[in-house]
């Protein structure tokens, strides 16, 4: 019995050596660092761009361009235009004389029947209206030579004409007058233009009928040759 008994003690001793020798096999320091075993996998990497000229750097905002500005002595070809006459004699004044163009427009619109605008630009001339403008020139000072085209409506220029007139200092300056109509001519404008535009000096206009506009390069050539405005 004692031999069994010292058997089981030094058997017992033996295996609890080799377990203490398994256990010591696994066991991993403590160093703070992360114990998870890393895989062979490697974690995606952002791409350089292939042409190093696409990195964005950093730039000076980018300045609107300039436009660039009338020099003293120049000249305006102002217009307003209803069916498109008179626009196109604009066109041809301002290629002849090298002017700047410049569009009266009414704030508010005028209908496109033309009955319509009939009854409307007669009572406009029975109110003496002055109709609100859209837009206003730029550096008006520059300008020493204006041309102020427009369509006759009961001989008369558009009440509009008389708003752009009167909004500007003419002292000094030299206005032109061209029109277009069915017929009728100048009317009673010149007058009209006259009284609104004080201070100016006021050269012989042209009339062109609407209808004649078309071949009218010729006739717009020869009267601005006669008004000697070089």
């Amino acid at each position: 019995m004692k031999m069994k008994k010292i058997l089981s003690i030094l058997l017992a001793v033996t295996l609890a050596g080799s377990l203490a020798a398994c256990s010591g096999e696994n066991a991993l320091p403590d160093t703070g660092e992360n114990t998870t075993p890393q895989t062979s996998a490697t974690l995606p990497v952002a791409s350089e761009p292939a042409d190093e000229s696409t990195e964005a750097t950093a730039t000076e905002p980018s300045s609107a361009p300039e436009t660039a500005e009338p020099e003293a002595g120049g000249t305006l070809v102002a217009y307003f235009s209803w069916s498109g006459n008179t626009q196109q004699l604009a066109g041809i004044i301002q290629q002849e004389t090298g002017g700047t163009l410049f569009e009266i427009t009414p704030a508010q619109p005028y209908t496109e029947d033309y009955d319509t605008l009939l009854d409307q630009a007669q009572q406009e001339q029975q109110d003496n209206a002055r109709p609100a403008l859209a837009t206003q020139v730029e550096n008006w000072e520059a300008y020493d030579v204006v041309f102020v085209g427009y369509p006759d409506w009961w001989s008369d220029a558009p009440m509009l004409i008389y708003s752009f007139l009167e909004s500007y200092d003419w002292t000094g300056k030299t206005l032109i007058p061209f029109c277009t109509s069915g017929g009728s001519g100048f009317g009673r404008s010149l007058s009209g233009i006259e009284s609104s535009a004080p201070g100016a000096t006021i050269l012989e206009g042209l009339h062109v009928l609407g209808s004649n506009v078309d071949g009218a390069a010729g006739e717009v050539a020869a009267w601005i040759d006669g008004l000697n405005l070089s």
